[in-house]
């Protein structure tokens, strides 16, 4: 039977609301612009693990990020990312209740995992993997290969869901079946596309 392999970001949960990014923005007391460069540009090495929080958060601010300023902006960051996609949260649901295997894979720092862990529905997955623990990251092909290894199963026996075609493409360079999501409804229809016959 194929897993399903669900990105968590802008698929499982929403992307960053206004508010909160405007909170994070004044928190750090720097310019939006300035700040959400920094965000993004060391964001992946932050989600892989070589970017501890204080020097992630340094490299945003540009400048030695105190250790208070850390821990709050670390705070904010994961709230921000915490907003469930209901729709595809029960998409999840409805799958895992017909016996289908479902696990998460996340580009995600360990204190975002250590959020994201936190939330009730997660609980309900198979399996879950993040970026910081593993020390990859999407697109690399290794991590989808990781990922199969670690379920016990060949990567074509994986669907991956993501809303970033970069990670998508990654994802089929590793031999899995991917699909790029947009939302539930669309991807109620690709998944029974891709899973029948498993």
């Amino acid at each position: 039977m194929k897993w399903v392999l669900f990105d968590y970001g802008e698929v499982l949960c929403h992307a960053q609301p206004a508010a909160d990014r405007e909170r994070m923005v004044r928190t750090a007391g720097v310019d939006a612009d300035l700040f959400w460069r920094g965000y993004w540009e060391h964001r992946l090495e932050f989600d892989r693990g070589t970017l501890t929080p204080g020097a992630y958060w340094s490299e945003v601010l540009d400048r030695r990020a105190r250790d208070a300023e850390v821990e709050r902006l670390v705070e904010l960051d994961v709230q921000s990312w915490t907003h469930a996609n209901q729709d595809a949260v029960a998409l999840l649901e409805e799958f895992r209740a017909s016996g289908r295997p479902v696990a998460l894979l996340s580009n995600a720092p360990a204190c975002l995992a250590e959020g994201v862990e936190r939330l009730p529905w997660i609980a309900s997955m198979d399996a879950r993997f993040y970026s910081g623990h593993m020390g990859l990251v999407k697109p690399d092909a290794e991590i989808y290969l990781r990922v199969a290894v670690a379920l016990g199963v060949r990567p074509e026996d994986v669907v991956f869901v993501d809303d970033r075609l970069v990670n998508v493409n990654g994802a089929e360079s590793a031999g899995m079946t991917a699909i790029h999501f947009h939302d539930a409804e669309t991807l109620r229809a690709d998944l029974k596309v891709a899973l029948s016959g498993s």
